[in-house]
Parts: C-alpha cells; sequence; structure tokens
C-alpha cells in the first residue's frame, strides 16, 4: 500500500505562508492526491485536491490563497499556503483513493491511504 509522509507545518502569524509537502513511498504518477484538515471539535474536510492531469480543485474557505502543485520526479505533492488565518489552524493530511486515474473527491471517506498529518498553527 502507498505510505503517505507529510511535513512542512508550524506556527505561523495571521497573514504568513507555509509550503506543505506530501512525500509518496512510490509512485503518485497516476493517482489523484487530496489534502484534508482536521481542526480541534471538527469533522475532517477537503482543502484541495491534484489530478494526474494536473487540474486543481479547491474548497472556497482557500481559494485565491492556497496552491496545490504535483513533482512526479519527486513523488510529491505540495499545498502552498498563503494570507493564512486562525482558522486555518487544523492538522493537514494528504490523502489518494489509490485507483488509478481516478477524478478529485472531497470526501474524506474515499480515501485509501492516509499520511498520519502535519500541524499547522496561525496565531499571534
Amino acid at each position: 500500500q502507498l505510505q503517505l509522509v507529510e511535513s512542512g507545518g508550524g506556527l505561523v502569524q495571521p497573514g504568513g505562508s507555509l509550503r506543505l509537502s506530501c512525500t509518496a513511498s512510490g509512485s503518485l504518477n497516476y493517482y489523484a492526491i487530496g489534502w484534508f484538515r482536521q481542526a480541534p471539535g471538527k469533522e475532517r474536510e477537503g482543502v484541495s485536491c491534484i489530478n494526474t492531469g494536473r487540474s486543481t480543485y479547491y474548497a472556497d474557505s482557500v481559494k485565491g490563497r492556497f496552491s496545490i502543485s504535483r513533482d512526479n520526479t519527486k513523488n510529491t505533492v505540495y499545498l502552498q499556503m498563503n494570507s493564512l488565518k486562525p482558522e486555518d489552524t487544523a492538522v493537514y493530511y494528504c490523502a489518494t483513493e489509490a485507483r488509478l486515474f481516478s477524478v478529485c473527491k472531497f470526501s474524506p471517506d474515499d480515501m485509501n491511504s492516509w499520511g498520519k498529518g502535519t500541524l499547522v498553527t496561525v496565531s499571534s
């Protein structure tokens, strides 16, 4: 099974930026990869997704501020987060359905492989 590892989380002030990385144990070339987040006391929600054709999708709450990209040569997907707000504070996970050429999906229930997450805290 594909193993995913997130990195890049940390503490940042409001208005700041972070770049998260999701690195896989094998090739990501043929899979859609999504970023999800879970804030304390809230359900896990989809944030962004990139498919094999590099089409990208974003939740309304992050549109214009977050950008997802992939580097298949490094088996890595990135999430660039700008203009961060306190409400972006959460554990961020990358995940995939791990089905060849699947479309992007924002439901956590559709994902079959998950990383362990990286904590992002936005606070002054």
